[in-house]
């Protein structure tokens, strides 16, 4: 099976590039480059020294001890929330701002929905000395204050997007409106494995850093670079998709991917696209997205900002219909549950978002012996205020 972008930039039956006319020649500029680009000495010399010297990578392999006492398993934690920005996020930012700059870019645009995404852009376009757009949702401006502060301090200018549900699908749809008004100068970096062919092959390249780190570090603490089951949380699903890139041929490994029910799957609150979507196009790509009988997209909800879009990207789409990964549905109070128990027992408190993988933990039999690897895939600093007000500290 082959679970790869082919040469028209499908997987399977999703993919491709469903984009307006005006976009056509900054998607084909991309699309005929960034192989050759990323590929070049001079490129993968300074993606790797930033990723070491500023990101600080290899990010540790923790073997959560009490984690694992509870649950009967040998649990480890990929650490993506020691992270430079306290997310994985920036492991593609890094790359996508070498590439712009390769290709004679001067102005970045980006969408947030947490806000860990505008951080890590708002970050490197201050390291490289680059005009810096964020459009996030106003509602997502209100609910993640810290990053928004963040990405002002560091030069980025903040523009709410007010359609909508005022979130990560509205940011989007700004995003993009910019960038087919600016063609020339301007660089979009995509945050998720979303969007039109090369941006969810390119994202996903770029993240694999983690599932690559992971192996090597498996191997130092096991003896083995196979475990039997690697746990990430998915939205659009990059950390996902970079904790699982290097271990989807890995038939023997079981890959399993949580999704935001929000306030239960069925209660018209929620953003578990692999079990309420349907085939469609979103964002510039054939995907499984939630939409009503007409086709018009279904907002999406979470309490967690980063998980409440209502789609996932089209590799994701193509791993759940040939069923490579298990799709599972967390909701609020379970991920918030989660949450807590982790800062308890171990002394890390995620992000919301990490909380959905870290509760499928309680819906599993382990036996001793089984090694399992969670993708933590950011810090919960930026999830403060809700913790505050959901669990009344």
């Amino acid at each position: 099976m082959n679970y790869r972008v082919d040469d028209r930039g499908y997987y399977g039956d999703f993919g491709g590039a469903y984009i307006p006319e005006m976009l056509y020649p900054n998607i084909e500029e991309l699309r005929n480059e960034y192989l050759k680009t990323i590929a070049q000495p001079d490129f993968q010399k300074e993606f790797k020294s930033l990723l070491k010297d500023y990101v600080g990578r290899p990010s540790p392999l923790f073997l959560a001890k009490r984690l694992s006492e509870k649950y009967g398993a040998q649990i480890y934690l990929k650490r993506e929330d020691l992270n430079h920005t306290g997310a994985h996020k920036i492991n593609n930012t890094v790359g996508q701002i070498i590439l712009a700059q390769k290709l004679g870019k001067k102005r970045i645009i980006a969408e947030t929905g947490a806000g860990q995404h505008g951080v890590a852009t708002a970050t490197v376009c201050a390291l490289k000395g680059l005009e810096c757009v964020i459009y996030m949702g106003e509602v997502d401006i209100k609910r993640q204050a810290p990053n928004v502060a963040r990405m002002k301090m560091m030069g980025a200018t903040v523009i709410p997007a007010t359609s909508g549900s005022k979130t990560l699908k509205d940011a989007t749809n700004e995003a993009m409106r910019d960038w087919i008004n600016n063609p020339v100068d301007t660089h979009y970096i995509i945050g998720s494995v979303v969007g039109p062919h090369p941006y969810p092959e390119m994202v996903s390249l770029f993240q694999s850093i983690i599932s690559k780190e992971t192996k090597q570090q498996l191997i130092e603490q096991t003896g083995n670079d196979q475990p039997d089951y690697v746990l990430a949380c998915v939205g659009g699903g990059s950390n996902a998709m970079g904790m699982f890139y290097h271990f989807l041929d890995d038939d023997n490994v079981r890959l399993i991917a949580a999704e935001a029910a929000g306030l239960g799957i069925n209660s018209g609150h929620s953003a578990a696209t692999s079990m309420l979507g349907r085939e469609g196009v979103l964002h510039g790509s054939r995907t499984i997205l939630m939409q009503t009988e007409d086709g018009q997209v279904t907002e999406p909800y979470s309490i967690s900002a980063g998980l409440d879009y209502p789609g996932i990207g089209p590799q994701h789409a193509h791993l759940h219909k040939v069923k490579r990964v298990e799709y599972v549905s967390i909701t609020d109070d379970e991920a918030m549950e989660a949450s807590m128990e982790l800062s308890k027992l171990e002394g890390i408190i995620p992000a919301i978002e990490t909380g959905h993988a870290l509760a499928q933990l309680k819906k599993m039999t382990f036996k001793k012996e089984d090694v399992v690897v969670i993708c933590l895939s950011g810090r919960g600093d930026k999830d403060l205020e809700t913790f505050m007000k959901y669990f009344n500290l």
